[in-house]
C-alpha cells in the first residue's frame, strides 16, 4: 500500500464516522507547483481521537508521536497523520509551545496556525476540492510569500529562516508586510541545529541560494547567526578582476555557480558551505596600497578561522568543518596553477593536500565564474590533472613494510624516509626506483 492509498483509505473510513480528511502543508503546495510530492501529510477533522485510532488500527499498526500532539503514523509507511491542533508559546525557544489536539476547531482555525498562506491550503483527500481561507492560491500563482496571521507569526522565530528558504527554493518574493514582521523577530533563542536545517534546504534545493542570504540581509537578520557573512558587505575588491562589486556580491555569485555543480561533487552540502565560506578571510586582510590597488593577501589562511567560527555555531559534524577549512585554505591555488600551466609535480602536490581534489577543482571553477568578467577555461586543465593525480596515486608505492624488508628497523627517521618516498611518489617515480632513492637518502 502506498502513502497515497493509505490516505485515501483513512479518508474513506473517517467519512463513515462523519469526519473529513485533508491533505495539508507542503504536499498541497508542491503538488500545485508541479513538483514531485515526496511527503504526504494529512489532517483529520470531525472525529474524536479514539475514533481516529480505531480507523488507523483497522488499516495497519498506528504509531503515535506525542500524546497531546495528536500526530500519528502507520508502520511501514511514510505518512504523517495529524489532528487539528492549537498551539501557544510557553517560552522563548523554538520548542517552547503548548500544543493541544482539537479535532473540532474547524478548517479556518486549523489553517490559521500555519506560517505562510501557500502552506495554509487544504485539499480534500476524497473530492480534491481546495479549502483556501487566506488567499494562498492567489499568492501561489503570484509567487508571493505572505504570512497568515500577524498576531501569531512571530511566535515561532524559525519562520524568518523558513521565509528566506522558501523564497530561494521557489523563486518567490516576500510580501512587504511579511518582511516588516521578520525584521522585528529575535532569532537568538533558536538552536544552531534548526538554523542548519533551513540553511541546508536553501543550499541544496534552491537554484539560486543567494536569494536566501539576500532575504536575510534585507530583513536585517544576519547579525545573530551569519555575522561572518555580514562582514563581507562593503569589503572592496580589485575592480579590474571584480566588477561585480564587494566581497558579498562575489560570494553570492559563487554560491549560485556552486548550486549548478553540486550534483558533480562527492559531498554536496559541504561543498556548498565551502563556496559560502571561501572568502570569509577578506574582511580582515583587505588593504589598498599606495597605487589604489586592493589586495587581500593571506585571506585563505584567515578564512579558515572565520569559517570554523561560523560552522561551529551551526554544524555538529567535525568532518564537515575539516572539509570546509581545507577547501577554504586551498581554493585559490588550482586557478593559479592552471593559469601558469604548472607542471604535474606541482598540481600533484596541491591535490595531495586536498580533502577531495575533484571537489576542489569545482570550487575553483565556481570562484572564477562567480565574478564579472567571468574567468573560465581552467576546468579542462584541472580536471585532466586531477585524473593524473588519481592515476599516480593508484600505482604501487613505497610503504613502511618495504623499508623493513630492505633491512631497516623502525626508528626516529622512519617518518622522514616515508615522507621522502611520498615526494617521489608525487613526482611519478616508479616504486622500485623510489625505494632505491629512499634507501640512498638514508645514507
Amino acid at each position: 500500500m502506498t502513502d497515497t492509498e493509505a490516505a485515501e483509505l483513512i479518508a474513506q473510513k473517517t467519512a463513515e464516522y462523519g469526519g473529513i480528511v485533508y491533505y495539508v502543508g507542503g504536499c498541497v503546495r508542491d503538488g500545485l507547483l508541479g513538483f514531485p510530492v515526496k511527503d504526504i501529510d494529512i489532517e483529520v477533522h470531525g472525529v474524536p481521537r479514539g475514533t481516529l485510532e480505531n480507523v488507523l488500527g483497522s488499516i495497519g499498526e498506528p504509531m503515535e508521536y506525542g500524546s497531546s500532539f495528536g500526530i500519528y503514523g502507520l508502520k511501514g509507511l511514510d505518512i504523517d497523520i495529524a489532528m487539528p491542533r492549537k498551539e501557544r508559546p510557553d517560552g522563548m525557544k523554538h520548542t517552547d509551545f503548548i500544543v493541544e489536539a482539537d479535532p473540532f476547531i474547524g478548517t479556518f482555525e486549523a489553517a490559521r496556525r500555519r506560517d505562510f498562506t501557500i502552506n495554509a491550503l487544504m485539499k480534500n483527500v476524497l473530492t480534491g476540492s481546495l479549502t483556501d481561507h487566506f488567499g494562498g492560491l492567489a499568492d501561489l500563482n503570484g509567487k508571493v510569500l505572505r504570512h497568515v496571521d500577524s498576531s501569531t507569526f512571530s511566535d515561532d522565530p524559525l519562520r524568518v529562516l523558513r521565509g528566506a528558504q522558501f523564497a530561494a527554493r521557489f523563486g518567490f518574493t516576500i510580501a512587504p508586510e511579511t518582511m516588516e514582521l521578520c525584521r522585528n523577530i529575535d532569532l537568538s533563542h533558536l538552536s544552531g541545529e534548526r538554523i542548519m536545517l533551513e540553511l541546508e534546504k536553501a543550499l541544496l534545493k534552491a537554484q539560486c541560494p543567494s536569494v536566501f542570504f539576500q532575504a536575510l540581509r534585507d530583513m536585517g537578520q544576519l547579525d545573530v547567526w551569519f555575522p561572518e557573512l555580514k562582514a563581507l558587505i562593503g569589503v572592496p575588491q580589485r575592480n579590474d578582476f571584480h566588477q561585480e562589486g564587494d566581497v558579498w556580491n562575489h560570494t553570492m555569485l559563487v554560491v549560485d555557480q556552486a548550486a549548478k555543480r553540486r550534483d558533480r561533487v562527492s559531498r554536496p552540502l559541504d561543498f556548498m558551505l565551502s563556496a559560502l565560506c571561501h572568502d570569509m578571510g577578506k574582511p580582515m586582510t583587505t588593504q589598498t596600497d599606495e597605487n589604489g590597488i586592493v589586495h587581500s593577501l593571506g585571506h585563505e589562511d584567515a578564512g579558515q578561522a572565520e569559517a570554523s567560527r561560523f560552522l561551529e555555531r551551526i554544524v555538529a559534524s567535525t568532518q564537515t568543518r575539516e572539509y570546509v577549512a581545507n577547501m577554504v585554505k586551498l581554493h585559490m591555488q588550482p586557478n593559479i596553477l592552471a593559469n601558469a600551466h604548472s607542471r604535474v609535480k606541482k598540481t600533484n602536490k596541491l591535490f595531495d593536500q586536498s580533502v577531495c581534489p575533484e571537489d576542489l577543482v569545482q570550487l575553483a571553477v565556481c570562484d572564477g565564474l562567480g565574478k564579472i568578467p567571468q574567468e573560465g577555461g581552467t576546468e579542462p586543465f584541472l580536471t585532466e590533472r586531477a585524473e593524473v593525480f588519481r592515476e599516480m596515486m593508484s600505482r604501487p608505492y613505497v610503504m613502511g613494510r618495504d623499508l623493513i624488508k630492505a633491512g631497516l628497523k623502525p626508528g626516529e627517521n622512519f617518518g622522514e624516509l616515508l615522507a621522502y618516498a611520498h615526494k617521489l611518489r608525487l613526482a611519478g617515480v616508479p616504486k622500485d626506483e623510489a625505494l632505491r632513492q629512499t634507501l640512498s637518502y638514508k645514507k
